[in-house]
């Protein structure tokens, strides 16, 4: 009988759904939500510097205040865990770090590393805030599939969400200026199957050949 680590990677992205009903007795533990953190941060992102940053919420409490900044969406409350996925507007505060520890490894000279380093810090500090919004939007949803495919291959469900506050979670949840929110991860085991969907025809997708 097939396992789900032996599971194409097909078969996992065709099985993920957007659960919105979970089993509220299911408990995940911060061990595997790290492991599955930790997976998911393979995800590329601009120039490296990961500007993806998470809260994880699994007190009863905290997902219930949680639930009404997400205008009252139930799986907020009954799943296991909600991950918030932040983005990290001054990304270039890591620069030093990111690639200090890739010339530490191995992965490139130290020529090479003091080269992207200048680089790095040459644009990125002076790019327009919603530029660096931008890209650490862009690089969170990368990292948000990811992760969503690595919980499903684990047997647990998912539903990304934008639907929320942004501001009464950065109050409530002390949030720093530097990074902001972007999506809601709930992440459990499914109560009810998820609605079945279509997908565009590939013909509409696919708007030209050049």
């Amino acid at each position: 009988m097939e396992t789900i680590a032996e599971k194409r990677l097909t078969d996992v992205m065709k099985e993920r759904r957007s659960v919105r009903k979970y089993e509220p007795n299911v408990s995940i533990s911060v061990e595997e939500i790290k492991d599955m953190i930790k997976e998911a941060t393979t995800a590329p992102s601009s120039s490296n510097l990961q500007p993806w940053r998470f809260i994880v919420i699994q007190d009863q409490e905290k997902k219930a205040e949680l639930r009404t900044i997400a205008f009252n969406q139930e799986q907020v409350e009954t799943a296991s865990a909600v991950i918030a996925v932040l983005g990290d507007k001054e990304m270039y505060k890591s620069i030093e770090k990111v690639y200090q520890s890739a010339y530490e490894a191995g992965f490139m000279d130290k020529v090479s590393m003091e080269q992207l380093i200048a680089n790095g810090n040459s644009t990125y500090p002076h790019a327009p805030e919603e530029v660096r919004k931008n890209i650490a939007t862009f690089d969170a949803g990368l990292i948000s599939m990811q992760l969503m495919l690595i919980a499903k291959e684990r047997g647990y469900d998912t539903v990304p969400m934008a639907g929320f506050d942004k501001q009464k979670f950065i109050e409530r949840f002390n949030v720093s200026g530097r990074y902001f929110p972007i999506l809601l991860l709930p992440i459990g085991k499914a109560a009810a199957p998820a609605h079945n969907t279509t997908r565009l025809p590939l013909e509409d997708v696919i708007i030209d050949y050049q």
